[in-house]
């Protein structure tokens, strides 16, 4: 593990507050969502292994004339927007459009000089949620969206952070599971059959020669000071440091398992982005206290910080440089690529 500079300072509006903890900690006198503060200090490396570097522009040239879309909760917001700060800040004078398409729903960046976009779908489940007679129902067997989500070239998928919610948090009061309508459901049990709905999905409607499909990992929270060996610490405040492993003492959630095992029941390619591991050590790279709401954020990250690593392996496996990921430690982080159940299944690690 090592640091150095590695962002220039550059003026972009288009980042949630809450997640740039550098500006807020410094007293920044406006809540403009900007990149002003987008200059991360550190450059986090497995194990035994060199990474080869962010290479923005490479990426934008990879993905020239191609959409690439993030679909799913504020995590994912927080990932889409860690990338697009980093393109914008290796192309700092490439024109760029700012929108919000299909009906203002899904904002958009788009890099004008190399014809490619950057957007946002956001859904907590993936599959659907409809307003009906009896109240918000969470329907496990149904993905309407996904007509809209085809259209693009580059699918980045994640879902977990809604659904062990309950009470006020919760956004459904009723679950639908085909056809039969119930009060409540085990969630981890809701959540496989979501990712099983979704895995359909893709094998039934995914063109594989045109969309590369990829699944963001499980992201941790930390609320809990056993996972660091602090018993008693409710939260990630005045967290300076990252827990120094090799792995972290409570392993990792069963919602990680669910996904390892969906995902390899897909008959089409998709590429998990594993960085459960990886993120579990970093406690120390949430907003805490410095956010937006003035809450106790423990569950997003800033902005620059833990979410340009995740895009450095998104850059890896979107380009299908698997290789330079062999000799990555398990310890660390790891991408493995699933293949068709007829072919081969290579796991990088």
């Amino acid at each position: 593990m090592g640091s150095s500079r590695t962002r220039t300072l550059i003026t972009f509006s288009f980042v949630t507050f809450s997640f740039l903890c550098l500006a807020i900690a410094n007293g920044s006198p406006t809540q403009q969502e900007n990149c002003d503060m987008y200059q991360g200090n550190w450059v986090w490396q497995p194990t035994n292994c060199q990474l080869p570097r962010f290479d923005a522009e490479q990426l934008l040239k990879t993905l020239k004339g191609k959409k690439l879309v993030f679909i799913g909760d504020s995590i994912s917001l927080n990932q889409w927007q860690s990338l697009v700060c980093m393109l914008h800040a290796a192309v700092p004078s490439s024109r760029i459009i700012k929108q919000h398409l299909y009906n203002h729903s899904i904002p958009a960046v788009t890099f004008k000089d190399y014809n490619v976009s950057v957007l946002l779908f956001h859904t907590l489940y993936l599959v659907d949620v409809d307003e009906e007679t009896i109240g918000r129902v969470l329907k496990l067997n149904s993905i309407a969206h996904g007509d809209v989500w085809k259209n693009f070239d580059v699918l980045i998928f994640n879902t977990w952070h809604w659904w062990h919610r309950k009470g006020q948090k919760q956004q459904w009061q009723y679950v639908e599971v085909d056809g039969k309508i119930s009060k409540d459901i085990d969630r981890m049990t809701a959540f496989r059959m979501a990712l099983t709905t979704w895995a359909k999905w893709v094998d039934s409607d995914v063109d594989a020669n045109r969309t590369q499909v990829i699944f963001q990992g499980i992201s941790p929270s930390h609320y809990n000071g056993a996972g660091w060996n602090e018993p008693g610490v409710r939260n990630c405040s005045r967290q300076m440091t990252p827990f120094m492993g090799p792995v972290h003492p409570t392993g990792l959630t069963h919602a990680v398992d669910v996904v390892k095992d969906v995902i390899s029941s897909i008959k089409k390619p998709v590429y998990l982005l594993d960085i459960t591991a990886l993120s579990q050590l970093r406690k120390d790279a949430h907003p805490s206290s410095y956010n937006a709401f003035n809450g106790m954020d423990c569950t997003h990250w800033c902005v620059a910080g833990l979410p340009d690593t995740w895009n450095l392996l998104l850059r890896i496996s979107s380009s299908f440089l698997v290789e330079e990921c062999r000799n990555v430690k398990r310890n660390y982080w790891k991408i493995e690529m699933y293949r068709d159940r007829e072919g081969n299944m290579a796991t990088v690690e």
